[in-house]
């Protein structure tokens, strides 16, 4: 793994683990309403802001252990949480979505 596949590697792995985690246990209470706000507005419930938090937190470990699988997760939830921004918001709340997609691809073609 060079320098810059570990430097994305642990910049994603950072934000998954912190976005997973609050999603899942509501941590960072202000965060998680933020959050859970979005989720309703997209007609989903908690329980779907539950799974795409492990879905996050699972993407984030794989990174560690096998870092295409980690790095594809990690895209494939990017990229489903862009759409949803784009859909039902504006480019400025997908911005995080779309750089996390961006990284999770650049890391999947690199490694």
């Amino acid at each position: 793994m060079t320098i810059l596949t570990m430097g994305i590697s642990v910049l994603l792995g950072l934000f998954f683990v912190l976005a997973g985690s609050v999603k899942l246990t509501g941590w960072q209470k202000q965060v998680f309403e933020i959050q859970l706000g979005y989720f309703r507005s997209y007609g989903l419930n908690r329980s779907a802001m539950a799974v795409v938090g492990g879905l996050e937190l699972c993407g984030a470990a794989l990174l560690g252990l096998y870092p295409a699988a980690g790095a594809l997760l990690l895209a494939v939830v990017s990229a489903g949480a862009l759409s949803f921004h784009l859909r039902f918001d504006t480019l400025k709340e997908g911005a995080g979505a779309l750089i996390t997609l961006m990284l999770s691809l650049a890391l999947l073609l690199l490694v």
